[in-house]
Protein backbone atom coordinates (compact mmCIF):
# COMPACT_ATOMS: atom_id res chain seq x y z
CA UNK A 1 0.00 0.00 0.00
CA UNK A 2 1.14 3.54 -0.72
CA UNK A 3 2.59 5.38 2.27
CA UNK A 4 1.50 8.92 1.42
CA UNK A 5 -2.29 8.61 1.28
CA UNK A 6 -4.14 11.80 0.32
CA UNK A 7 -7.76 12.63 0.91
CA UNK A 8 -10.32 13.11 -1.84
CA UNK A 9 -10.28 16.81 -0.96
CA UNK A 10 -6.53 16.86 -1.63
CA UNK A 11 -7.11 15.20 -5.02
CA UNK A 12 -9.68 17.86 -5.92
CA UNK A 13 -7.01 20.56 -5.48
CA UNK A 14 -4.82 19.04 -8.23
CA UNK A 15 -5.28 20.64 -11.67
CA UNK A 16 -3.96 18.33 -14.38
CA UNK A 17 -4.23 19.56 -17.97
CA UNK A 18 -3.30 18.48 -21.47
CA UNK A 19 -0.58 20.70 -22.92
CA UNK A 20 1.42 20.76 -26.13
CA UNK A 21 5.14 21.46 -26.31
CA UNK A 22 5.71 24.38 -28.68
CA UNK A 23 9.43 25.06 -28.21
CA UNK A 24 12.39 23.41 -26.51
CA UNK A 25 15.52 25.32 -25.47
CA UNK A 26 18.82 24.38 -23.92
CA UNK A 27 19.55 25.90 -20.51
CA UNK A 28 23.14 27.04 -20.19
CA UNK A 29 25.05 24.82 -17.77
CA UNK A 30 22.16 22.37 -17.27
CA UNK A 31 22.87 18.72 -18.01
CA UNK A 32 19.34 17.48 -17.33
CA UNK A 33 16.98 20.42 -17.82
CA UNK A 34 15.22 21.72 -20.90
CA UNK A 35 13.21 24.93 -20.99
CA UNK A 36 9.85 24.16 -22.60
CA UNK A 37 7.30 26.62 -23.95
CA UNK A 38 3.92 24.91 -23.77
CA UNK A 39 0.34 25.67 -24.85
CA UNK A 40 -2.23 24.92 -22.14
CA UNK A 41 -5.29 26.02 -24.13
CA UNK A 42 -7.49 28.40 -22.14
CA UNK A 43 -4.73 28.79 -19.53
CA UNK A 44 -2.44 30.22 -22.22
CA UNK A 45 1.22 29.61 -22.92
CA UNK A 46 3.62 28.80 -20.10
CA UNK A 47 7.28 28.10 -19.52
CA UNK A 48 8.31 25.00 -17.59
CA UNK A 49 11.68 23.44 -16.87
CA UNK A 50 11.84 19.67 -17.12
CA UNK A 51 14.62 17.22 -16.29
CA UNK A 52 14.14 15.13 -19.41
CA UNK A 53 17.20 16.14 -21.44
CA UNK A 54 19.03 12.82 -20.95
CA UNK A 55 16.00 10.91 -22.27
CA UNK A 56 14.58 12.92 -25.19
CA UNK A 57 16.17 14.82 -28.07
CA UNK A 58 14.74 18.31 -28.56
CA UNK A 59 13.35 17.46 -31.99
CA UNK A 60 11.25 14.62 -30.59
CA UNK A 61 9.55 16.89 -28.06
CA UNK A 62 8.19 19.69 -30.25
CA UNK A 63 4.50 19.05 -30.96
CA UNK A 64 4.23 16.34 -28.29
CA UNK A 65 1.19 16.39 -26.00
CA UNK A 66 1.92 16.03 -22.29
CA UNK A 67 0.07 16.07 -19.00
CA UNK A 68 0.81 19.16 -16.90
CA UNK A 69 0.36 19.75 -13.18
CA UNK A 70 -0.95 23.25 -13.85
CA UNK A 71 -1.50 24.60 -10.35
CA UNK A 72 1.92 23.87 -8.88
CA UNK A 73 3.44 26.97 -7.28
CA UNK A 74 6.03 28.54 -9.63
CA UNK A 75 9.65 27.73 -8.85
CA UNK A 76 12.90 29.21 -10.15
CA UNK A 77 15.28 26.70 -11.74
CA UNK A 78 18.56 27.99 -13.17
CA UNK A 79 17.07 31.50 -13.09
CA UNK A 80 13.96 30.50 -15.06
CA UNK A 81 10.51 30.58 -13.48
CA UNK A 82 8.92 27.18 -14.10
CA UNK A 83 5.12 27.44 -14.16
CA UNK A 84 4.06 23.83 -13.67
CA UNK A 85 5.42 20.31 -13.93
CA UNK A 86 4.99 17.66 -16.58
CA UNK A 87 4.15 14.09 -15.61
CA UNK A 88 6.58 11.30 -16.41
CA UNK A 89 7.27 7.77 -15.24
CA UNK A 90 10.57 6.06 -14.88
CA UNK A 91 13.59 5.17 -12.89
CA UNK A 92 16.75 7.25 -13.30
CA UNK A 93 18.82 4.34 -11.96
CA UNK A 94 17.68 2.32 -14.99
CA UNK A 95 18.04 5.33 -17.34
CA UNK A 96 14.31 5.23 -18.09
CA UNK A 97 11.93 8.19 -18.38
CA UNK A 98 8.62 8.12 -20.25
CA UNK A 99 6.41 11.17 -20.64
CA UNK A 100 2.77 10.66 -19.76
CA UNK A 101 0.61 11.77 -22.68
CA UNK A 102 -2.96 11.30 -23.95
CA UNK A 103 -3.53 8.22 -26.09
CA UNK A 104 -5.77 10.09 -28.58
CA UNK A 105 -5.91 13.63 -29.95
CA UNK A 106 -7.48 16.02 -27.45
CA UNK A 107 -7.55 19.79 -27.10
CA UNK A 108 -4.84 21.66 -25.24
CA UNK A 109 -6.05 22.72 -21.81
CA UNK A 110 -8.44 19.79 -21.40
CA UNK A 111 -8.78 19.03 -17.69
CA UNK A 112 -7.82 15.54 -16.46
CA UNK A 113 -10.33 14.14 -14.01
Amino acid sequence: MTENIISFEDWQKIDLRVAEILEVEEIEGADKLFKLKIDVGELGERIICAGIKPYYPKEELVGKKIILLANLAPRKLRGIESQGMLLAAGNPADNVCVLISPEKEISNGTKIS
